[in-house]
């Protein structure tokens, strides 16, 4: 039965896309960046589960990334779809959303046939784009009117679609150890999303994956 434990994580990473998507056609009262974050939950633990069990499989890497096209590349895609159906004047410009789910599927592609992504990321993670994007109805305002302006909404979408597929170095939040030498960068980076989310609540979430991904450049401009 353990052997099946990191799929059956996967699954749950799954069904909570799922009732993400169904949560947005059917217009449920309840943030859709809740069932993204649990998703991302047993993203989380499917992982540490098959390290920790010793458990390695084909099928687990292909559904994991199954599971994760639908929770971090199929939600925030209709999620964005929805919300410039509803801002936008023009009836064509929703259909741009879809650049989402087309960079997120690239993305798991090039992360499943690129071994050199173990303790560091070539592009956005999937996770981090999902959870910028359906955290965006906590910004207040005048910041949250801005966002959700037809062009600012346009933007975001083609912004972090190109993050997805691009080549940045971004670092991955995985310890081999808890030494403060080896791991400053992911220190830091949690040390100020507390401080965010103590300032700010769950309007945070979209300043956090904006620091993640500015600490990642200065730590490779830095490097350099």
């Amino acid at each position: 039965m353990l052997k099946h434990i990191p799929n059956f994580l996967t699954c749950c990473n799954l069904i909570c896309g799922c009732l993400g998507v169904i949560g947005l056609l059917e217009g449920w009262n309840i943030p859709i960046a809740y069932f993204v974050w649990a998703a991302g939950i047993f993203d989380f633990f499917d992982g540490f589960a098959a390290r920790l069990l010793k458990i390695s499989s084909p099928l687990g890497k292909e559904l994991d990334s199954l599971a994760d096209m639908v929770s971090f590349g199929m939600v925030p895609s209709l999620y964005m779809y929805v919300s410039l159906s509803l801002e936008s004047p023009f009836s064509y410009i929703p259909y741009i959303a879809i650049l989402i789910a087309v960079c997120s599927a690239l993305r798991l592609a090039i992360f499943n046939l690129d071994e050199s992504q173990s303790d560091s990321f070539k592009g956005l993670p999937t996770p981090a784009n999902a959870f910028f994007i359906t955290a965006l109805p906590f910004l207040e305002s005048p910041i949250l009117d801005f966002v959700f302006s037809p062009l600012v909404l346009s933007v975001i979408v083609v912004v972090f679609s190109l993050l997805l597929v691009s080549r940045i170095d971004l670092f991955a939040l995985k310890f081999k150890n808890f030494g403060w030498a080896d791991n400053k960068t992911r220190f830091t980076f949690l040390g100020l999303a507390v401080l965010l989310i103590v300032a700010l609540k769950l309007a945070a979430f979209p300043f956090i994956i904006l620091s993640y991904i500015a600490l990642s450049l200065g730590v490779r401009m830095f490097q350099k």
